[in-house]
């Protein structure tokens, strides 16, 4: 096996290898470089960088392209076809650039592998690469941090007590401790009283809820927030037994324990709301943007509906 130097006769050879090159990856979410763009690149290459061609008895079996920056060469692609795996032409062709690393006074070799790729990764690793950064990627449409204008955030605590009276004359005591000039509306229903706050306000609503617990024993703070997720907490006896948000990571990132713990448990639920816990697990869902649950408010009446609470 011979190791080589492209040149530009080389042109239908090697975008016959970048066109099977590139017929194994993960497909793009944009379109692809034309043929004519992809030569231009490995023209580049050959001028101020380096094409590699494996040979073997004359027939092309693999090529490798770099460029060189100030202290280290990186290599775009590595593409060995697959009558001639495991026969060291991937090794063959580091090594070549690693030849030319050297004489030019370089000092590291960096590409980038799909994580995807287990076999590429095992291969470089074999070798000596090991993992320095990560290279990571998000479609625009789903960047969370890109948001429109927040929506209306509507909610209320919902105590588990047939006593509205009694619920009220505990808010008038609570409230304005939590939140000076703060207003509440409270509604009677049928095993459940609501406490709406006059003007929304998340914080407040959750404090209260742990307040109206140590008195009424189970409390449930349920809001759909911003226009855009939906969030439930229940407190039982001042403690809080669950918590669910329907995008775990709308707020931002969180450690995988954090965002699997804002998963409904449909048997707590169940236990002190009497919901079906089928029903919980169906309708209580999570995911990773909005837009693959229904709409907010639509999502808020489905859960109060199967907790037996006023929407």
């Amino acid at each position: 096996m011979n190791v080589r130097n492209a040149t530009p006769d080389d042109r239908s050879l090697l975008l016959q290898l970048v066109e099977e090159f590139e017929a194994g990856l993960p497909p793009l979410p944009y379109p692809g470089d034309t043929p004519e763009e992809d030569w231009e690149r490995l023209s580049a290459r050959m001028r101020d960088g380096l094409v590699l061609i494996a040979d073997d008895d004359g027939n092309a079996v693999g090529f490798a392209d770099a460029h060189f920056e100030p202290g280290y060469a990186f290599v775009h692609d590595v593409y060995v076809r697959e009558e001639a795996r495991r026969r060291g032409v991937g090794t063959a062709l580091l090594a070549r650039i690693a030849d030319e690393v050297r004489a030019r006074g370089l000092k590291q070799i960096e590409l980038r592998v799909e994580t995807r790729n287990s076999v590429a990764i095992r291969f470089y690793e074999r070798l000596g690469f090991a993992e320095g950064a990560k290279i990571m990627w998000v479609a625009v449409e789903t960047l969370r941090t890109v948001k429109t204008e927040a929506g209306e955030s509507v909610g209320a605590v919902h105590v588990q007590s047939d006593d509205p009276q009694a619920v009220e004359r505990v808010v008038g005591e609570y409230l304005p401790r939590l939140k000076r000039g703060a207003t509440a509306t409270v509604e009677g229903g049928r095993g459940w009283t609501a406490v709406r706050l006059d003007s929304f306000d998340r914080d407040v609503l959750r404090k209260l809820g742990i307040e109206l617990s140590y008195r009424f024993a189970v409390t449930v703070v349920l809001a759909a927030e911003e226009g855009a997720v939906v969030r439930f907490v229940i407190h039982d006896q001042g403690r809080m037994v669950d918590e669910y948000l329907s995008v775990p990571e709308y707020y931002g990132p969180l450690p995988p324990g954090d965002a699997l713990a804002l998963r409904a448990n449909p048997t707590v639920v169940a236990r002190l709301t009497g919901a079906e816990p089928a029903r919980v697990r169906a309708v209580a869902r999570t995911a990773e943007i909005p837009g693959e649950l229904p709409p907010a408010l639509d999502l808020y009446a489905q859960i109060a509906e199967l907790m037996g609470l006023q929407p």
